[in-house]
């Protein structure tokens, strides 16, 4: 089985995928809260202490935005998986169920049509605690009549200034 991408637990932890990300994650934590056993294992000494990846889930879970985290949780479960094959099997199950999840999320199209808009418009994805302060009215704007484009030319094709020049003389 290849390694779970630190990026991919990181999102996960950070409650991409909405309500279906949050019952990914809590399926991984149940599938580490599992009794960690080892094929073979016996308690002789010398044994390899092996992180059962409670410690690195909890760590993560804290601080979701923290790559090095996530980076020794998918090693931990790289490395229990490696060591017990009924982990690797559920560990895989997961991983797949995941991706789903993290896949239906991954395209975003924003388009805005249909007229003028007299106010803010955000596009993107995943958006938590925003705040959108709009200031002055919500309809179009004055705008003083100088400035509505370039002033059509005088009566006879003359520039419009030295229409204006010449009619004062």
């Amino acid at each position: 089985m290849d390694p779970i991408s630190a990026a991919a637990l990181a999102a996960l932890a950070g409650g991409i995928g909405g309500e279906a990300g949050r019952q990914a994650w809590a399926a991984l934590g149940a599938l580490i809260h599992r009794p960690f056993r080892r094929a073979g294992a016996d308690d002789e000494a010398g044994a390899l202490v092996v992180s059962s990846g409670e410690a690195e889930l909890t760590a993560l879970t804290q601080n979701p935005g923290e790559l090095e985290r996530a980076q020794r949780l998918s090693t931990a479960l790289a490395v229990r998986a490696a060591l017990n094959a009924e982990f690797r099997l559920a560990l895989e199950n997961w991983w797949q169920q995941a991706q789903s999840v993290r896949t239906s999320e991954g395209a975003v199209s924003n388009q805005v049509s249909g007229g003028t808009q007299y106010g803010p418009v955000v596009m993107g994805r995943d958006f938590s605690g925003l705040t959108i302060t709009a200031h002055g009215s919500a309809g179009p704007r004055a705008v003083p009549a100088d400035t509505h484009g370039p002033t059509p030319p005088a009566p006879g094709g003359a520039e419009p200034s030295a229409a204006a020049g010449a009619q004062e003389d």
